[in-house]
């Protein structure tokens, strides 16, 4: 097939690209840059422009296009987290229609934190819908609702509710395993928020399966089978790296004090269910968090 996909260029795009490469597939990407790559297209939000010849011949469209979540929220940084996410897909949409698009599939990364922000024992399932509202909910709400417009242009539209993504390349996984490194690794506030993860590997492996099995429609949450407690989980880094887990924990107020409202992503936490995903054949590398660190420590 041949599939645009914006965010090609971050942490989990580079491991999808790789993939779905290798699995044959004529992959695009779209960059900020002007460049001469004939598989790269310009595209620029502010201008409300892509490079048309993007959306020759398309039969499907990955977007993981999005703002890094892990800092502070300003007030204006708010608006960029919303515009990055809604306001390029509703972007994407408009080029597809301009250019008589018909996909067979659009397939939109979004937040484990559709449900809530909060910490309870239940284990939530792709039907359970918003339980606790807030900025992260109404985000992943409006996210998920520009994807599904595609309805209208796309045989199938998949939403992925993606947890902490560890990767030895980017994101949250160098510095954990830095603060391991320096003996320094402790549970953070209560300690007893779960922890949703998932490998970057099996990720990419899930937007592929997404793309190739027609099964696949809807919203699937993307998380692996242990979803440890935050005191489990910085224990289990400490160990695997040969470090000292500290047992005094990090006070909630020192999380606040330096990520404001952000902060609630570390400090709280729900378990969410993948069973729908692995219904349809889908079969995880990493299901065990311990066996994620320890392939990330070769």
């Amino acid at each position: 097939m041949n599939i645009l996909i914006t965010g090609g260029s971050g942490l989990v795009g580079q491991a999808l690209v790789a993939q779905l490469t290798k699995s044959g597939h004529a992959v695009r990407i779209l960059t900020r840059k002007n460049t001469a790559n004939p598989a790269e297209f310009q595209w620029d939000l502010a201008k409300n422009y892509i490079d048309g010849k993007a959306f020759e011949n398309l039969d499907a469209i990955i977007h993981l296009a999005g703002a890094n979540i892990s800092q502070r929220w300003s007030e204006s940084y708010k608006k960029e987290l919303f515009s990055s996410r809604v306001a390029s897909a509703k972007l994407l949409k408009e080029y597809c229609v301009k250019h008589d698009v018909q996909l067979k599939a659009f397939i939109s990364a979004s937040g484990i934190n559709y449900y809530g922000t909060f910490t309870s024992d239940r284990i939530l399932p792709e039907s359970s819908g918003i339980i606790q509202p807030g900025f992260l909910t109404r985000l992943c709400e409006e996210w998920e609702a520009a994807a599904n417009s595609f309805s209208e242009i796309s045989n199938r539209v998949v939403c992925l509710r993606t947890a902490m993504v560890l990767s030895e390349d980017g994101g949250a996984y160098p510095l954990l395993k830095k603060v391991a490194d320096f003996n320094l690794s402790s549970a953070i506030g209560s300690g007893t928020q779960w922890m949703n993860w998932i490998h970057a590997e099996d990720l990419a492996a899930m937007y592929v399966f997404a793309i190739e099995n027609n099964a696949v429609s809807g919203a699937y949450n993307a998380v692996a089978d242990e979803i440890p407690t935050n005191q489990v989980f910085m224990k289990k880094l400490a160990s695997v790296n040969g470090k000292i887990f500290l047992p005094v924990n990090i006070p909630t107020f020192v999380m606040k004090s330096v990520f404001g409202k952000m902060s609630s992503v570390i400090l709280e936490g729900t378990r969410a269910g993948n069973e729908k995903i692995k219904s349809l054949g889908f079969d995880f590398k990493y299901a065990k968090i311990e066996d994620a660190f320890q392939a990330l420590n070769k």
